[in-house]
């Protein structure tokens, strides 16, 4: 992302959607960082996984000598690390041995990754020297300090990680991309979000480092302040953009302002929480910081009467799923209940929806199976195929169905499912977004050109055989209700399954509509028209582009919705029910 927002195309979905915060509230460069801690004698420069802090030290340290005549003692917390064998031993019960995708949610803590005994103690801000620590887990230093905190989003990370420049947490080399995320993901990640919540309150000032020669920052004061407000107004997660081996053609050619340079886009994630990021604009200057800083401080408010459900964790995602003149996504199902919790350490599973948002050339889903459906004779028909490269006949066993715009398709945990080529769906699900069994994937390469690893034993053990026939037309199909109407407005109930935690309304207005969150916290994307004007009864009115998603606290009370075109247009929520 650049530092500088970019002028945004009227009425065009805005790959950089950003919270004004007034002026003079970010600042810019390594070097107004270095005048800010000049004064402090007990620095603590803590932050997220993929930092790069040893640059961050050379830098600062360069600065703070020849600009201040500041020659500080660094405390490297990468010296304060158990073994590298140690931490290793610790962390392999969580990380799925063998499994190339699945681990287990640890329940360690970051302090689990030191020795302790080594954490100076007895800093003073007397004294006449400097201190500086840095790394990691530097504000496990329970002395009094000046605290930095480097946030990085998850995208560039793994942009990071893809590069073989940056390290797992307490390991001295990288190694393969997909191990290193899986252990992001079930133990990194896990305990560097804890120790997060743990100190937001005690930070001084909190850095966007994704750009290494050109970082911002802004005073953690006015960060929480800004957190605050953001809780009870309305706000857009920045999106971010992946190729995969299925991807399609829609996004790039209705997108602006992405990079064209790639094969194709397969995913663009609107709304995932351990994810995305949230931008904030001060004087056209634009900082990111991780969605979840948002949630520790603000979940009562934002998740209104499902917190004590749900807690710090935001339970609703968006997704969009491009297979225009790609290919078809893999047959797949996802985990139940008892099963993510017990093999994964999950407090909820991943179920979905397909919103068909766009469609061409008779396209389909795969969902369901046929009436006439042999467990057995399917489970041999996927392993050959995988073991012996040799194509399968997927409608024979799994029911086809045409796909079009604004269809909803059901898909609780268990289902048999997948998208075919030429669709754009808008993905509606719970949070959890990894846990997809492949069973199936049309005998084609990842894009390195290696195998896809399938999941056949896992998708057996949690697929429901008696999704079949009949009565996956009657129960995994949304037929859409007439709730409400005014003058010129209509609501529609659009059922989802009995098993999904979230449902899903739709809005087709004019000229305007106010809604009530009833204190539920809504997510909404605009499926159909130009753009809209939302205004929220505590905050400021924003405009919302077609295929933008955002989302209004509980706390916000109410909203209304502006149509800016002649158009009708078309609004999909969805809250916990």
């Amino acid at each position: 992302m650049p530092a500088i927002k970019p002028q945004a195309e009227k009425d065009k979905y805005d790959i950089y959607p950003a919270h004004g915060i007034g002026e003079g509230k970010i600042f810019r460069g390594i070097h107004s960082l270095a005048t800010k801690i000049s004064g402090e004698k007990i620095v603590i420069i803590d932050g997220f996984s993929g930092v790069f802090f040893n640059r961050i030290k050379t830098e600062l340290d360069s600065i703070l000598a020849s600009e201040y005549d500041i020659e500080a003692q660094w405390i490297d917390m990468n010296d304060l690390l158990k073994p590298e064998e140690d931490i290793n031993r610790m962390i392999t019960p969580f990380l799925g041995g063998d499994d190339p995708f699945f681990g287990r949610r640890t329940t360690l803590s970051l302090s689990d990754f030191f020795d302790t005994k080594k954490l100076p103690v007895s800093l003073k801000n007397d004294s006449p020297s400097h201190y500086i620590i840095y790394g990691a887990g530097a504000a496990l230093y329970n002395g009094e300090g000046f605290l930095v905190y480097f946030d990085l989003p998850k995208n560039e990370f793994q942009f990071r990680l893809r590069a073989g420049s940056v390290n797992n947490l307490g390991v001295s080399a990288p190694s393969d991309s997909r191990s290193m995320y899986k252990r992001s993901y079930f133990v990194d990640w896990v305990v560097l979000n804890r120790h997060k919540q743990n100190i937001i309150e005690k930070i001084d000032i909190l850095v966007d480092c994704q750009r290494e020669d050109d970082l911002v920052w802004i005073n953690g004061e006015e960060f929480r302040n800004i957190l605050h407000y953001m809780g009870r107004d309305l706000f857009r997660v920045r999106p971010w953009f992946e190729p995969g081996t299925w991807g399609g053609s829609w996004i790039k050619e209705n997108i602006p302002g992405i990079n064209k340079d790639v094969l194709n886009y397969a995913w663009s994630f609107e709304m995932i929480t351990p994810e995305n990021g949230l931008i904030l604009e001060s004087d056209g200057l634009m900082l990111e910081f991780s969605f979840d800083f948002l949630m520790y401080q603000e979940a009562k408010a934002v998740l209104g009467d499902c917190y004590e459900r749900f807690g710090t964790e935001f339970p609703i995602r968006f997704d969009f799923l491009d297979t225009f003149d790609g290919g078809n996504l893999s047959i797949q199902c996802h985990p139940r209940p008892e099963y993510m919790k017990e093999n994964f350490g999950e407090n909820i599973t991943q179920e979905e929806t397909y919103y068909i948002l766009d469609t061409k050339d008779n396209a389909v889903v795969y969902l369901g199976f046929e009436e006439n459906i042999d467990k057995e004779e399917f489970r041999k028909s996927l392993e050959t195929g995988f073991n012996e490269n040799i194509p399968v006949r997927i409608e024979d066993f799994i029911r086809t169905h045409n796909a079009r715009k604004h269809d909803l398709f059901l898909i609780p945990y268990g289902t048999i499912h997948g998208s075919g080529k030429n669709n754009l769906v808008l993905e509606i699900s719970s949070t959890p977004y990894i846990f997809t069994f492949k069973m199936y994937d049309w005998l084609r390469p990842d894009l390195d050109g290696n195998p896809r690893p399938l999941n056949i034993e896992r998708g057996m053990d949690n697929l429901f055989f008696e999704r079949k026939g009949d009565k996956v037309n009657r129960e995994l199909i949304s037929k859409p209700v007439l709730l409400e109407e005014g003058n010129d407005w209509q609501l529609f109930h659009l059922p989802t399954h009995v098993t999904h935690l979230y449902d899903v309304h739709r809005y087709h207005f004019r000229t305007s509509v106010k809604i009530k969150t009833r204190n539920k916290c809504h997510v909404l994307n605009l499926v159909e028209g130009e753009s809209i004007i939302v205004n929220p009864f505590h905050g400021r009115g924003r405009r919302f582009n077609y295929a933008e998603t955002f989302v209004i606290p509980a706390a916000a009370d109410s909203y209304t919705l502006l149509n800016e075109s002649e158009k009708p247009a078309i609004l999909v929520l969805a809250f916990v029910k």
